[in-house]
């Protein structure tokens, strides 16, 4: 099964880490894989346009079938490896509906992720506003909010006790925020949840290898 995907992917980026995780939930270990440099500008090679048109990480293959999208990976391998592994999604319909919407809520949350670090990383810095910066920030800092608000009200997970996709998808991206210097007291709910599930075993499989050296970076701090 496992012998069958191949996975190109780049350290630390949340979309090719929910993919990495979701194998190691399902136990997929010793499927194909091959680390990418974002910096050398890799993810443009023939060799993932082949897989991913787009240019862009991840590129997975599962068999015949091609699945990039992060999300759609995650359904599919859930699906296809039901009774393998750990259970995803849950069959309560409350556990269930619950786990669907913060999942998709996800989408909006890493997007405003991205809005700041592409600011700070690839607007030259003569050429930001502070307008702008002023703006990406307020919108960041109410959606931690109301992701605060969700996880003071759950047991330790996004849809109760039990790990499910959501946190598949979410953790990656809360993981990135902490590299990323956000403040464990400024955002206790964020922070109890990070640290109880950066130990786990597919998350600690998988941690990004380039993030065992201290990050030195502070962009997320003052937010």
């Amino acid at each position: 099964m496992a012998k069958d995907m191949t996975l190109l992917w780049g350290s630390g980026s949340p979309p090719c880490w929910r993919i990495q995780i979701m194998l190691e939930e399902k136990q997929l270990q010793g499927y194909n894989h091959k680390l990418l440099s974002f910096e050398k500008m890799e993810h443009k090679s023939q060799e993932v346009l082949d897989i991913n048109p787009r240019g862009q990480l991840p590129a997975f293959k599962c068999g015949n079938h091609i699945l990039n999208e992060s999300y759609a990976a995650c359904f599919f391998l859930e699906n296809q490896y039901k009774s393998q592994g750990n259970k995803l999604i849950p069959d309560s319909p409350d556990a269930q509906a619950l786990m669907y919407q913060r999942m998709f809520e996800v989408l909006t949350f890493h997007q405003k992720i991205v809005e700041i670090v592409t600011y700070n990383f690839r607007v030259p810095e003569e050429e930001r506003h502070d307008s702008a910066v002023q703006r990406n920030r307020e919108a960041l800092t109410a959606e931690l909010k109301l992701w605060e608000g969700y996880l003071n009200k759950t047991d330790c997970c996004l849809a109760g006790k039990e790990f499910t996709l959501a946190d598949v998808v979410f953790f990656p991206s809360v993981a990135f925020l902490f590299r990323l210097g956000l403040s464990s007291e400024r955002h206790p709910a964020l922070a109890k949840y990070y640290n109880s599930l950066k130990d786990r075993a597919s998350i600690k499989a998988t941690w990004p290898p380039h993030w065992q050296e201290p990050p030195e970076l502070d962009v997320m701090k003052n937010i």
